[in-house]
């Protein structure tokens, strides 16, 4: 029963692979299709130069000349920046200070990082960029420190981001993080917190201040906060030294005493009658308690800072 469920979880592993890969080759194929067409108007746009007067005083400026030029039409309900012929955007915020209001799937390059893609959520207060969703139960959430550092999941579904490059995104600046819960009657709940993110040498913690560390468990007396490092079953970094947490409960996350909070625990489509299996669920005891599995949820960041120069 043990090697068929190993199985079982192997092939699905593969099958997730499978769509990420075909997803980026879909990428690659819409970036060099919308490249060329780019350099084709480009190239009309010179022929049209060449055939106006020249002494005309109110010639259009060339920002004012892309701004005319129609969107091109975005396929499948993503939207990569793929004419962007020289430096990608660090983030999704700057793709929003550039115009961009339209939420999708982009390509981005923080300062330091190679690039990688994505899902930029644009609100009324700029660019989100969302580092977890879980909403069906579709990804295995209880995975070692090596799977939460790169990342899995697909980017359209439930996925996580990956602690490395979340750590890329607000290496050296400060963030906002925001938490969208939602329960399986309907209702909603939006958090945000401030909050600095180091990196693996820090156990990828994040830096509280003491309202916040509270929120998530993480009982504080010092008045600047706390830093919470990420635990996985395979790398036990939380407050608790008689227990870990993540072996205890399930999936990877920056657990304080255990017993406040945990978003990426295992998926449950109703509340299981055994206790013991509900402290493995996702929860946030502050809203509907510990024992409530929650039906949907998805995190965000945003930078508040400029990089601070090292």
């Amino acid at each position: 029963m043990g090697a068929y469920s190993q199985c079982v979880g192997e092939t699905q592993l593969k099958a997730q692979h499978g769509r990420i890969e075909q997803l980026f080759q879909k990428v690659a194929a819409q970036q060099r299709h919308l490249q060329k067409q780019h350099s084709r108007i480009q190239n009309l746009q010179s022929r049209v130069d060449l055939l106006a007067p020249r002494n005309l005083g109110n010639r259009v400026s060339e920002p004012a000349r892309r701004k005319r030029l129609p969107k091109m039409a975005r396929r499948g309900g993503w939207a990569p920046n793929a004419t962007r012929p020289h430096r990608l955007p660090r983030d999704c915020q700057e793709l929003f200070e550039e115009g961009e209001r339209q939420s999708g799937l982009f390509q981005i390059q923080p300062q330091g990082s190679p690039p990688f893609l994505v899902t930029c959520q644009m609100a009324s207060d700029g660019g989100w960029t969302v580092i977890q969703r879980r909403q069906d139960g579709s990804v295995d959430f209880n995975r070692p420190w090596e799977d939460y550092k790169a990342g899995f999941g697909d980017p359209q579904g439930e996925f996580w981001l990956g602690l490395e490059k979340m750590y890329r995104l607000a290496r050296g600046r400060g963030s906002r993080l925001a938490v969208q819960l939602r329960d399986w009657e309907g209702h909603g709940r939006s958090l945000q917190f401030p909050v600095h993110l180091g990196g693996e040498d820090t156990d990828y913690s994040l830096q509280l201040t003491a309202p916040v560390a509270s929120e998530l468990g993480a009982a504080s007396t010092v008045p600047s906060g706390l830093s919470l490092p990420f635990s996985t079953w395979d790398h036990d970094h939380g407050l608790r030294r008689d227990l870990n947490c993540a072996k205890s409960l399930s999936g990877g996350w920056w657990f304080g005493t255990c017993g406040h909070s945990n978003l990426n625990g295992q998926y449950f489509r109703s509340v299981p009658r055994q206790q013991q299996r509900q402290k493995k669920g996702i929860f946030w005891k502050t809203w509907r308690g510990r024992y409530y599995p929650l039906q949907a949820t998805t995190m965000l960041m945003q930078p508040t800072e400029d990089t601070v120069a090292s």
